[in-house]
C-alpha cells in the first residue's frame, strides 16, 4: 500500500521531468545536475514553510479561510509567494556558479526540475493524507496540481534565462522571474479556495478554473517552444 501510494504520487512528476528533458534533446543537461535540481526542489518545501509560517503569524492570511478575501490572501501569502520564493532561492543557489547553465532552454529545464521536486514532496503528503482514496486524489492531482507546478517552473525558468542571456531588458525579466509564477500560482489556488468558500458559485468557478488551467498550459507550452526552437 505504501509503495503504491508513493508510485502514484511520483509517476506524474517523473513523466513531466522526462518531457522537459526530451525537449532539451539538442544539448541535454547531465542527469546528475537534473537530480541535484530535483533534490533542491524537495528542500524548497522546508524553505517555503519557513516563509509561510511567519507570514501567517503576522496576519497576512487567516488560519482558516472563511471569506473570499481570506481565500485569496491564503492562496497568495500562504502558498504562492512562499512556495515560489523558495523555489527561486533553490534555483539561484543551483545556477549561480553552474557552468552547465549556458543556454536559454537550460533555465526552464532546471526550474522545472526544482518545481517537480517540490511537487513530488507535496504530492506524497497529499496522497498519504488521503490514503483511503489516494487513487482518486492522485488522478486529480496528476491532471491539475502537478502540471500546475510544471507551468510555474516553466515561467520561472523562462524569465530566469532571459534575465541571464538578454541584458537589454534585464530589469523587467528579473522582476518576472518571481512575479510571473507567483501570479499564476496565486490565481490557480485562489480560484479553488474561493470555490470551497462560496458553494453557490462553485460550479461557475470550476469552469473558470478549467479555462484558466488550459490557458496557462497553452501559454507555458508557447514559452517552452520558443526556447526549444532557438
Amino acid at each position: 500500500m505504501t509503495y503504491t501510494i508513493i508510485f502514484t504520487a511520483l509517476l506524474p512528476v517523473a513523466i513531466l521531468v522526462w518531457f522537459v528533458y526530451r525537449k532539451d534533446s539538442a544539448q541535454p543537461e547531465p542527469v546528475g545536475q537534473l537530480l541535484k535540481a530535483f533534490g533542491y526542489g524537495t528542500v524548497s518545501v522546508l524553505v517555503s514553510i519557513c516563509i509561510s509560517v511567519p507570514l501567517g503569524v503576522m496576519g497576512f492570511y487567516p488560519e482558516v479561510a472563511t471569506t473570499i478575501w481570506g481565500g485569496v490572501s491564503t492562496a497568495f501569502f500562504g502558498a504562492a509567494i512562499p512556495e515560489e520564493a523558495a523555489k527561486l532561492l533553490m534555483l539561484w543557489l543551483l545556477l549561480r556558479h553552474n557552468s552547465y547553465f549556458d543556454e536559454k532552454m537550460d533555465g526552464i529545464v532546471y526550474a522545472v526540475c526544482v518545481s517537480m521536486g517540490f511537487a513530488a514532496v507535496e504530492n506524497v503528503i497529499y496522497l498519504f493524507d488521503s490514503a483511503d482514496e489516494f487513487l482518486a486524489v492522485g488522478f486529480s492531482r496528476a491532471i491539475f496540481a502537478v502540471p500546475g507546478h510544471f507551468c510555474f517552473g516553466v515561467l520561472m525558468g523562462y524569465y530566469y534565462s532571459l534575465a541571464t542571456f538578454c541584458p537589454r531588458v534585464i530589469r523587467r525579466n528579473k522582476s518576472l522571474v518571481l512575479i510571473a509564477p507567483i501570479v499564476a500560482h496565486g490565481l490557480y489556488d485562489a480560484i479553488l479556495m474561493v470555490s470551497d468558500i462560496t458553494p453557490l458559485i462553485s460550479g461557475l468557478l470550476m469552469i473558470v478554473f478549467l479555462v484558466f488551467c488550459y490557458k496557462m498550459w497553452k501559454h507555458c507550452s508557447k514559452k517552452l517552444n520558443q526556447l526549444t526552437n532557438r
